[in-house]
């Protein structure tokens, strides 16, 4: 690692998140040699760290803005909800440890969606066999051991008797020591690579006691932490917690400048997440492993640094099939049947349904469908749910407590009288939830809304697939004589789903794909996407396997490329700031100033050279830029007499397709503005910006206020055609009248070709801005002046605009002079 120019720190490569795929890159690249930097956003959890009280959950989930550090992650979407983990280790400090692979079979190619395109995979099961055979070994896969567990049996005698087949799938749990046979609760010797969490990392073998879901509090869950991570650590990997990406752009000559924040728990209600500080590292490498919503969204903000994205961003987005259902009362031969979710790891047994794609004359999407069992715990939540029992329960354990002392000569033994109270447990004992997950229709989209992660999918698609899907659950539930419960979403045909997946999927081609099969973005040489949202479809089954492998095949390949390039990043160093504003004029009294705010929006679109088209794009898809800009003349004498009449503008543009919401950082306005050659006036605009990546913008914009047929003063004040730029384009300096014609000929010409425009900087997008009328009457009760003579500073602005429009609509020869034009 080191240090550029004295500023950013340089590493081989920074790997973002430290999930499935996030830790498997870690430790491959650190064992290699490379140095390397993971940064994840959640904090560490050794054993025993995990919560379980009230308290402690109440707390346990992740927003920072609400200075909430927890682990888990809640999202709501149209369609669906979505919960991911934040923490070290990612997903697998949440999941039910299962390890399974992709069928041969659901590799499919060229699959036809509902409403246009195909799933592909560009790869085959052949491809990631090696790997899968890698991740389970370093994760110690081993099916479930356990011979007596109710739940296991009655899930495996429901399969078989429905001819479906049952397996007990590899889990990363460690259930024995090392040659013994399978004991809860033993001590674990340390592995050779150590502990991440040091001396707190001490582990026991499974207890049996289903909290996989909420945390491993004694560290029998073979997690990422306790393997991967912990083996990266000891390969000289520098592992940083509660450090969150925030974006990152290319830079010249390769290589990725990052940006990112630290959060800091103890400052809780002191600092909020919007004002920390914002640091940079410069990765040779990086590695998006921040979960399929984290990756997407970090790219969908960082697009305008990079505009080789293709429109495959954001698409094939799906819950992997994911449905939970409930089976109540379970009985056999008319007798309640004992299937004791709370008992064992949360899944112990996968029973697949068939599959059109298995060539055996069977229809439809295949899936799995798993045992689901619960914390312990939660049977009290379930017993003392039951109201109208509880109730009733008590109110005969207080009558038998006033029999007890009034009638039965004072009998005290009351034993027997708590176990009536507290009820025979059947509810809980004879209910098990139920986990599918399979080949769901991978049609969803993902993209920015008012700067915000949004996902459009919906069970509509995959209507055929739910159904078949619960039927094949409800048969189980049939055959352990209980009653199928839908979780109360499903009413409302929504999902619940905890493997996300897509959004950058990997595929042949920029149209067809983010990235590559081995993971590298098309156009972005060293970016490599390798988590759920490089899945270019449903896995089918549990997906953190496949994950863990096409990292790992990933990681093959990156180490037989060239690591040589960058030798030196190339960091630029900011623009000089040009003076802003018009001429100073000497005066004894205070200058007077005037400002007004003005809010203009319209559709926008990355790609386009000419506005017209990229507003029409921008209709298309629903693309749209707006700002918001304080105009202000501070000395309106000045900017009066200014040929340019050259304002200062500050404020904000907020557009989805530049990452949400930024902040103007130097502005420029300039009024009725007469460029050589042209007819007419042009209102410009150059605003400074940076995008989620750092990379540096400039949007510039032209009102033309020409005469042409009919009467469109409206129209010409109130349309705005924009382009936004690459990097900081100054504004010409004043003195220099050629320079001035030439850019400003250039900005306002309607006729700009596709390239660069004559000031060398590229077009990364364009649009048409517009005031609406609500707008333009709020607008006028901004209006402020300062120095005094408000009413005298107005009509000086107001003399300037309504000339100019005089001159332009009723009488052109009155043309006035203007910088670069005759005068």
């Amino acid at each position: 690692m080191g240090r550029l120019a004295g500023e950013d720190e340089v590493v081989d490569a920074l790997v973002v998140g430290s999930g499935f795929g996030a830790s498997v890159a870690a430790y491959r690249l650190a064992a290699a040699g490379r140095s390397v930097v993971v940064m994840e956003r959640g904090r560490a959890y050794a054993p025993g760290d995990f919560a379980r009280s009230p308290a402690q959950m109440g707390r346990n989930f992740w927003d920072p803005s609400e200075h909430l550090y927890g682990l888990f992650d809640a999202w709501t979407f149209r369609g669906l909800e979505g919960l991911v983990s934040s923490g070290l280790g990612g997903g697998s400090l949440i999941y039910a440890n299962v390890l399974l692979r992709k069928d041969e079979r659901w590799f499919v190619h060229e699959s036809p969606l509902p409403g246009g395109g195909y799933e592909h995979w560009p790869l085959s099961r052949a491809d990631l066999d090696p790997h899968y055979d890698a991740v389970e070994r370093m994760l110690a896969a081993t099916p479930y051991p356990y011979q007596d567990t109710p739940k296991t049996q009655a899930v495996e005698r429901a399969a078989v008797a429905l001819g479906m087949p049952a397996t007990r799938p590899p889990l990363a749990v460690t259930f024995a020591r090392a040659g013994e046979d399978p004991t809860p609760g033993r001590d674990l010797p340390a592995a050779g690579y150590g502990s991440i969490h040091g001396e707190r990392g001490r582990r026991r073998t499974c207890s049996l006691c289903g909290e996989c879901d909420l945390g491993c509090n004694t560290g029998a869950k073979n997690t990422l932490d306790h393997t991967y991570l912990s083996a990266a650590a000891a390969a000289q990997a520098d592992v940083r917690t509660l450090h969150e990406v925030r974006g990152l752009r290319p830079l010249d000559g390769g290589g990725y400048r990052v940006t990112y924040v630290v959060h800091d728990p103890q400052a809780e209600g002191r600092t909020a997440t919007r004002e920390l500080p914002e640091r940079h590292l410069v990765a040779r490498r990086v590695v998006l492993g921040a979960g399929t919503f984290g990756t997407t969204f970090l790219l969908l903000r960082s697009r305008g640094s990079m505009p080789a994205l293709g429109p495959a961003l954001g698409t094939r987005f799906s819950g992997n099939g994911d449905l939970l259902t409930l089976l109540l009362g379970c009985t056999r031969d008319g007798a309640a049947l004992t299937v004791d979710g709370g008992t064992g790891p949360v899944i112990t047994t996968a029973v697949r349904t068939p599959d059109a794609l298995d060539g055996d004359g069977a229809a439809g999407r295949g899936a799995y469908i798993e045992d689901a069992g619960f914390p312990g715990f939660l049977g009290w939540l379930v017993e003392t749910a039951q109201l109208r029992t509880v109730a009733r329960r008590s109110a005969a354990f207080a009558w038998q407590v006033v029999r007890n002392r009034t009638f039965a000569h004072g009998r005290s033994h009351i034993s027997a009288d708590l176990a009536t109270l507290l009820g025979d447990g059947r509810l809980s004992a004879g209910s098990l939830p139920l986990l599918g997950m399979g080949r769901d229709v991978p049609d969803g989209r993902m993209s920015l809304r008012d700067g915000h992660l949004a996902v459009d999918w919906t069970t509509a698609t995959s209507q055929a697939y739910f159904a078949d899907l619960r039927e094949r659950m409800a048969a189980i539930g049939a055959e352990l004589g209980a009653r199928l419960q839908d979780n109360p979403l499903w009413w409302a045909k929504r999902v619940v789903t905890v493997h996300p997946l897509g959004g950058a999927p990997v595929g042949r081609h920029a149209g067809e794909g983010v990235a590559d099969a081995f993971g590298e973005v098309h156009g972005h040489r060293g970016l490599h996407v390798l988590d759920g949202a490089a899945m270019p479809g449903p896995v089918g089954a549990n997906p953190a396997l496949t994950i863990a492998a096409m990292a790992d095949r990933a990681c093959t390949r990156m180490l037989e490329q060239d690591w040589s390039w960058p030798r030196t990043a190339v960091h630029r160093a900011p623009a000089a700031t040009p003076a802003v504003g018009g001429r100073s004029r000497a005066s004894a009294r205070p200058p007077r100033s005037v400002a007004f705010t003005e809010r203009m929006t319209g559709a926008f679109a990355l790609g386009e050279i000419d506005p017209q088209r990229g507003a029409a794009l921008g209709r298309s898809v629903g693309s749209h830029l707006t700002f918001v800009l304080t105009i202000t003349a501070t000395d309106v004498e000045a900017f009066a007499d200014d040929p340019l009449h050259r304002a200062d503008a500050t404020g904000h543009v907020d557009c989805d397709a530049l990452g949400g919401r930024l902040d103007v950082e130097r502005g420029w306005f300039e009024l009725f503005v007469h460029p050589h050659g042209l007819a007419g006036r042009r209102m410009l605009y150059r605003l400074w910006l940076h995008d989620a990546g750092g990379s540096p913008l400039t949007l510039v914009g032209a009102k033309h206020v020409h005469d042409d047929a009919g009467l469109d003063v409206w129209a010409d004040t109130t349309t705005l055609l924009v382009r936004v730029l690459a990097g900081h384009v100054p504004p010409p300096p004043a003195d220099s009248p050629e320079q001035v014609e030439a850019v400003l000929t250039t900005l306002a010409d309607d006729s700009v070709g596709a390239g660069p425009l004559a000031t060398g900087a590229e077009v990364r997008g364009a649009g048409v801005l517009v005031i609406r009328p609500q707008d333009l009457a709020r607008q006028l009760t901004t209006f402020r002046t300062t120095g005094g003579r408000g009413a005298a500073t107005l009509a000086t602005f107001g003399r300037l605009f309504l000339g100019e429009l005089w001159d332009v609509y009723v009488d052109p020869r009155a043309a006035r002079p203007t910088a670069g034009a005759s005068r």
